[in-house]
């Protein structure tokens, strides 16, 4: 079973969403309740995207210089450049890789899409090498189908 119950986040949303909030409440909700859920996740960062850029919108964790990021470069940028989803069990061995800060061994990138459109991303870091299973991915990848609808 997953670290992250994926359902509480998703409720957490629809009940920002009822009350109104934007999307900076809506994104800063869902980076703090799947940080909130624990080891492995560090640090949850949403960047969205504009133009040919991601723009960090929301995190809750560690801070991080990368407020914007071109698209493909780094995990997060190839993540859109792919359109595919990035599962990094070991950032060390990626060559392109963009820092957050020193303690990040692995990290987990789900876009947000609206059908073929690509919103943005949640871009979740971790201390732990390979920590991010089938049943982690598929969790955030509930909370970022949530976002699509929401945002």
């Amino acid at each position: 079973m997953p670290a992250l119950d994926a359902d509480r986040v998703v409720a957490a949303l629809r009940g920002a969403f009822a009350r109104d909030g934007g999307r900076v409440e809506l994104l800063t909700v869902a980076a703090e309740k799947i940080r909130g859920a624990g080891a492995p996740y560090t640090s949850v960062y949403m960047y969205m995207l504009h133009g040919e850029e991601l723009v960090l919108e929301a995190y809750a964790g560690r801070d991080t210089e990368h407020t914007r990021i071109a698209v493909g470069y780094g995990v997060c940028g190839t993540a859109v450049a792919t359109g595919a989803d990035q599962n990094v069990p070991d950032v060390r061995a990626i060559s392109n890789y963009i820092a957050c800060n020193t303690w990040t061994r692995s990290e987990l990138v789900v876009l947000i899409r609206r059908g073929s459109i690509i919103l943005g991303q949640i871009d979740v870091d971790s201390d732990v090498p390979d920590p991010f299973t089938p049943d982690e991915e598929a969790a955030v990848r509930k909370v970022a189908d949530a976002l699509a609808v929401l945002l």
